[in-house]
């Protein structure tokens, strides 16, 4: 809060207070002049005195434990603003004894109002720094935990891609010799899929569609490796396709489909991947065929799944985006995207 606006804030109070002031004591009947004039001398001063104790407040705040503080502060600040009200008042109408006499008389009265006023003006300014405070820690905290966020979402994009880039290297390197024209294809194919990948934001939301073109352009990479043996088979609903998810969620989920359907079996494997709109959910479904008789699958959690998995938490807060499943030689893997309304 400006200072200027806490000075307004203060004037506000004075100029309500001494109104009520005024009403009570008119009745009294010692004319306008000298009933205004108590009015606004006492609530004004009150109005400083709030004010020069709510502008300290900005620099030191008591802890909830040290509240009591502010009410010897407020009766010493009230006691001070007592005395130069009576010896204003006292400069000012000297004459009226009358008046005088009964500011005498009410000298208790107006010390306990000035006390209660004072310490209410500052304990509501106490409490608007004191909520100001916390707000802006719950802030810093918000923000310093979108960074660790983002870094830690940047960290896995980062760990998904160095192994997938040496695979491709040495095809690459395989193929120059053997079938050049087949690996500048290929160069071609990783240069396109590494572009797309560069400019995807790890908190992007894309559309299924986009998704799907930057898979297939992974796929192409991943079929000159394998040959034959790889078979991808995409079903992806109408209404699904504009729906969205994180970007380039799926790359590291169909590798995973990859490498443990094709290294635990022999022969040709298809994988499967399924897309649908289940109410406000974008649902995908990828299957790969697993050997129980050669090896055990790794429960589906390699560093692909373990990864998509804390992305998703760390994205929607949700620790059942993702699931997995086994059912005869089939692994299943589920993906849950909530849609954004």
């Amino acid at each position: 809060m400006s200072p200027h606006r806490l000075i307004l804030i203060y004037l506000g109070w004075a100029l309500l207070w001494a109104v009520v002031q005024a009403l009570v004591l008119w009745p009294v009947g010692f004319g306008s002049t000298i009933t205004i004039t108590d009015a606004l001398l006492t609530n004004l001063l009150l109005a400083m005195g709030g004010y020069a104790m709510g502008t300290g407040l900005r620099f030191y705040q008591p802890s909830i434990r040290q509240g009591t503080f502010l009410l010897g502060w407020s009766l010493g600040m009230a006691g001070i603003s007592i005395a130069l009200f009576y010896w204003g008042i006292g400069k000012v109408f000297r004459g009226e004894t009358s008046y005088l006499a009964f500011v005498d008389h009410t000298l208790a009265v107006r010390m306990a109002f000035a006390w209660l006023m004072i310490l209410l003006m500052l304990l509501l300014t106490w409490l608007w720094f004191y909520t100001r405070e916390l707000q802006e820690a719950e802030d810093r905290k918000a923000a310093t935990e979108k960074i660790a966020r983002e870094a830690e979402l940047f960290n896995l994009r980062q760990q998904l891609q160095p192994h997938f880039l040496f695979n491709s290297l040495n095809s690459i390197s395989a193929l120059v010799v053997a079938r050049p024209e087949q690996a500048r294809s290929m160069v071609q194919q990783l240069s396109d899929f590494l572009r797309g990948t560069l400019r995807q934001d790890n908190q992007q939301q894309v559309p299924l569609a986009d998704e799907l073109k930057q898979l297939q352009l992974y796929l192409d990479i991943e079929k000159v490796r394998f040959g034959h043996r790889l078979s991808v088979k995409i079903d992806a609903r109408e209404e699904s396709l504009p729906m969205h998810l994180p970007a380039l969620l799926l790359q590291p989920v169909v590798e995973n489909a990859i490498k443990f359907g094709l290294y635990d079996t022999v022969g040709e494997t298809e994988i499967s991947i399924k897309a649908a709109a289940e109410g406000q959910n974008l649902v995908i479904t990828t299957q790969n065929p697993y050997d129980p008789a050669t090896q055990q699958p790794r429960k589906g959690t390699g560093f692909g799944l373990d990864s998509v998995r804390r992305r998703l938490y760390l994205l929607y807060a949700r620790q059942d985006l993702l699931s997995t499943s086994q059912q005869d030689s089939t692994f299943t893997t589920t993906i849950k995207i909530p849609q954004q309304l």
